[in-house]
């Protein structure tokens, strides 16, 4: 569609060039039109938050999947509070609010980080603590780190992204 950028699986991950601490997100983003598949193989992608922390997208309008990785999960740590998922084709909203893991000069993770999540509207993630690394297999790591680009995932589905401003905080 005009003014949006889709992920394609010939062009891997989409990231900013500038890099990012504490910051306010909003982006709009639709599922592929015609479903394919079901569970996570179903309009996978993801926001990647500092590269490393992942705000799940995912066709979940009458989709089931693992309760931590539905749409608006922080995958594999936190269920979202609500499916606020829209039918595919159609425009959806996250509005996230992140704050940035600390790290002393010995770089231990001092505070962790938190994610407010809006999808559509609706509050699906509330101050919520990020353990660490999204992974999907074992347990979040948390090496040290400074600001880093948002990554918007390639995970081989069709989805299209539009309307993407990002305001530090």
């Amino acid at each position: 569609a005009e003014g949006s950028v889709t992920v394609k699986p010939t062009m891997g991950d989409i990231q900013t060039k500038r890099s990012f601490g504490d910051f306010q997100l909003h982006l709009e983003f639709r599922e592929p039109v015609v479903v394919k598949g079901g569970g996570q193989g179903r309009g996978n992608s993801g926001v990647l938050i500092q590269t490393r922390y992942e705000v799940q997208v995912l066709d979940c309008y009458e989709n089931r999947t693992y309760s931590n990785g539905q749409t608006a999960s922080v995958y594999k740590q936190t269920i979202p509070l609500a499916n606020a998922c829209r039918k595919p084709g159609e425009w959806q909203t996250y509005d996230i609010l992140f704050t940035a893991p600390r790290f002393n000069s010995d770089s231990i993770r001092i505070a962790p980080g938190f994610v407010t999540v809006l999808h559509n509207g609706i509050v699906v993630q509330l101050n919520t603590e990020i353990k660490g690394t999204t992974e999907y297999i074992g347990l979040p790591k948390n090496q040290a780190h400074g600001k880093a680009p948002l990554k918007l995932q390639d995970h081989g589905d069709l989805v299209s992204y539009r309307n993407i401003w990002v305001r530090e905080l």
